[in-house]
């Protein structure tokens, strides 16, 4: 701790002394200056009708003058320039270079996931044609070819359904006979096809539920090409107009969408739809010369109240203790900040606070996580790293190796948001529980590793290490922790 303590000290100084540095500014209109006389220089010239004398004349007087300006110039550059050349090799002595750990490398045979990853945080991040260009660039090419084949199949059988009778021409009405001993004979062959058709539209497809009706749906469902879907572009952009809302303090696309999928957040115990409507509340309550909105019969206090009457009636049985409270500022309204209700009225980060939901909860509805999960990985792999460097460095100096490739040998410092499920170690073989190991809970309560289940089994019965009772396999069950 010491050692890196005096590190950052020293590496502080070096900051220092180049943050005193003078500013380049002045060297930069140094510059300028230069470039004029230079110009007045030409100007002269080109006035004189190229004369010799002029030219002769006018060079010589400012050559000192742009002589020493030069001179000005590369003092300036040289004192910036050798204190950021130490500041470097501070850098590279205390910070040296590294190797970083390649031995096991577990996504070497993972890039479509990876590829997916990647294209995921971009559309995210509202990066539209970024992630469409890097799709294409580095798609499925298999993939893609047989969704574009679906596809192109769907849209001919479509076409064919719909197609017009034309008139007929003279030299096919002396075909006609012929035609119809054909038509005789592929009678009974149509009867059996029109009935296989009225089975197939009892259940109409899209062109992506045919690919994920295959037997590799999955497989084509992680590939990058199942992500060049326009609704899942437009769901991002519709996300990104409505934040761009909030953060302009307009609320009300943000409602409307919650209100439009008000059951499926109900069915998930949200709070957004009473938030944000609490929050437009708030808002209408500071009135014009906060809100900057019109000042009419629908803005302020009164604004606030109407606003209450036609849309807090829906959340009465969840949330009727918020909405008294909210109710009842209204007789402090000519003096709240001093009112109890000063905190509830407090904007300051509530439309931030609002954003971070909506974002949270706009993507749980579309089965995803609220964080990106390539930040999230990166961010946890940055914090691994350096443990993982020290640790190769002290098992290469004792010739030791690490032989478990489910695991590390140490411990990751993470922070909280980045804990999503806790870790079970069977008491008795003090191993961690794995998914072709899981923890096992008998009838008893106690919990036990499945293989340590396995090896106290005396035919189909076994004993519990921990107290006198006894059970049977099949009673023993699988937790999720």
């Amino acid at each position: 701790m010491t050692t890196q303590v005096t590190t950052m000290e020293a590496l502080q100084k070096e900051l220092d002394r180049l943050n005193r540095t003078p500013a380049l500014s002045a060297t930069v209109d140094k510059v300028d200056k230069i470039i004029e006389m230079l110009t007045s220089v030409k100007d002269q010239i080109v006035q004189s009708g190229m004369d010799t004398h002029v030219a002769s004349m006018a060079i010589t007087k400012t050559q000192n003058p742009i002589k020493s300006t030069f001179e000005k110039i590369n003092d300036d550059l040289k004192g910036v320039t050798a204190t950021q050349r130490k500041l470097g090799k501070m850098l590279d002595k205390h910070f040296p270079l590294k190797d970083l750990p390649s031995e096991h490398d577990a996504m070497a045979d993972q890039e479509p996931l990876i590829n997916r990853a990647i294209s995921m945080h971009l559309l995210r991040e509202g990066q539209f044609s970024v992630a469409s260009t890097f799709i294409e660039e580095t798609g499925d090419a298999a993939s893609l070819e047989h969704v574009n084949a679906v596809i192109e199949g769907q849209e001919q059988a479509n076409t064919s359904d719909n197609y017009d009778d034309e008139p007929m021409d003279e030299d096919d009405e002396d075909d006609e006979d012929q035609d119809e001993e054909e038509e005789e004979e592929e009678d009974e062959d149509e009867d059996e096809d029109e009935e296989e058709e009225e089975e197939d539209e009892d259940e109409v497809m899209s062109p992506l539920e045919g690919v994920l009706a295959t037997g590799s749906g999955f497989q084509q469902l992680q590939s990058l090409s199942s992500l060049q879907s326009h609704e899942l572009e437009a769901k991002f952009s519709q996300m990104y107009t409505i934040l761009q809302d909030i953060k302009s303090k307009n609320l009300l696309s943000a409602i409307e969408w919650a209100r439009s999928n008000s059951v499926e957040l109900e069915a998930r115990g949200s709070n957004l739809e009473f938030e944000l409507s609490r929050l437009q509340y708030v808002w209408l309550f500071k009135g014009p010369a906060v809100n900057g909105l019109p000042d009419n019969e629908f803005n302020g206090t009164a604004g606030a109240l109407l606003y209450a009457r036609q849309n807090f009636w829906r959340f009465g049985n969840r949330y009727t203790g918020e909405i008294q409270q909210l109710a009842n500022a209204q007789i402090y309204a000519p003096n709240l900040p001093e009112s109890p209700y000063w905190k509830t009225f407090a904007t300051e980060t509530a439309f931030a606070d609002v954003a971070s939901s909506f974002t949270r909860e706009f993507c749980s509805l579309l089965g995803l996580s609220a964080e990106s999960p390539l930040h999230v990985a990166v961010t946890a792999g940055a914090l691994a790293l350096p443990l993982l460097i020290k640790y190769q460095q002290a098992t290469r100096a004792k010739g030791t190796e690490w032989t478990t490739t489910n695991e590390l040998a140490f411990e990751t410092p993470l922070p909280e948001r980045m804990l999503y499920h806790s870790i079970f170690v069977c008491p008795v073989s003090k191993e961690q529980t794995t998914e072709t190991n899981p923890p096992m809970m008998i009838p008893c309560g106690h919990v036990l590793a499945k293989e340590t289940l396995q090896r106290l089994l005396k035919g189909t019965r076994f004993k519990c290490p921990y107290c006198p009772a006894e059970g049977l396999e099949k009673d023993a069950r699988r937790i999720m922790i």
